[in-house]
């Protein structure tokens, strides 16, 4: 596809309520969460959800909470979460709050903070953005010992694939997402994934991403694709010697220029974008080289002597 055309391909900043419906029925999601918010919120504490949605992270919470803040701008889903939280045991214990997540906060201190406003790669969400003024502001009204935060931090790798972009005899090379874990003929994985940033949400967090790392080849392929991953740790619990995890969809980049590759080689790949940002943004800022491909290269500046001389 051309570059004019990926850049028209929008996934939606404004998540519908039908779709926080349909992730009620994510089981990894749901489950993990559960299990890490009952793990870490104080019997009798206090909590605030950033971006509630429909509900469910603030009922989780107010099982063991005795006030929990849930905080949501969209007056649909403020509807929904206080028709959904009425009908479920202590829900009462949950004020849900129509406002800005940029400029609200609490009206006391608390002990867990839940935001699980994530898009994969950092993109579209402006997750970091928020956390870091909601930081800046707690400190400067509750000092500085700062909540304990639901996801604790994460770790962002990208991986080489060959992707086949053919939907039943139609060609079109947009970006996809894909379930952790759900094999398919379609993906062919041409390296291993590469850690490219790791963060705590209770540390100084950047805005903006600029990477520059290789690939080593694992097979013969077309690198006509970047799977990037993103993998939440929501918390550590040390006494049992574990973390909780969550994945989030992988997110399948087509890149506009493919590249012929062999076992063995390696190719680098550079990015830069800021947090949030739109995925188009991630894909225009990409650029493949060649490291180290003797007799194989696919475009004239990809030959040896054009490597050199850069």
């Amino acid at each position: 596809m051309f570059k004019e055309e990926i850049k028209k391909t929008k996934l939606g900043a404004d998540i519908p309520l039908i779709y926080h419906f349909a992730m009620l029925q994510d089981e990894q999601r749901m489950l993990n969460f559960k299990d890490a918010i009952d793990s870490s919120v104080p019997v009798g504490g206090k909590v605030l959800e950033l971006g509630g949605g429909t509900g469910v992270m603030s009922y989780y919470a107010a099982q063991k909470a005795s006030k929990v803040y849930c905080v949501e701008q969209i007056p649909e889903n403020v509807k929904a979460a206080r028709k959904f939280l009425s009908s479920n045991p202590n829900g009462d214990r949950v004020e849900v709050v129509q406002a800005n997540a940029f400029e609200y906060l609490p009206p006391e201190p608390v002990d867990v903070v839940i935001c699980e406003m994530i898009h994969v790669g950092m993109l579209r969400e402006k997750q970091i953005e928020m956390m870091e003024s909601f930081k800046r502001r707690y400190r400067a009204r509750f000092g500085d010992r700062l909540p304990h935060f639901i996801p604790e931090g994460f770790i962002q790798a990208v991986q080489a694939l060959e992707y086949d972009f053919n939907f039943f005899g139609y060609n079109a090379p947009v970006p996809l997402f894909q379930i952790p874990g759900d094999k398919t003929r379609k993906s062919n994985e041409l390296s291993d994934p590469v850690v490219f940033q790791t963060a705590q949400y209770k540390d100084s967090l950047p805005n903006s991403i600029s990477w520059n790392g290789t690939f080593k080849i694992t097979e013969d392929g077309n690198l006509n694709s970047v799977r990037v991953i993103l993998k939440n740790l929501l918390t550590a619990i040390p006494s049992e010697n574990r973390g909780i995890f969550w994945h989030n969809q992988y997110l399948i980049l087509p890149l506009y220029n493919p590249l012929s590759v062999r076992a063995g080689e390696e190719v680098e790949l550079s990015f830069s974008y800021i947090m949030g940002c739109e995925i188009e943004d991630l894909l225009d800022s990409m650029t493949l080289n060649t490291k180290f491909a003797p007799n194989h290269f696919s475009k004239p500046e990809q030959t040896l002597a054009g490597y050199l001389s850069r």
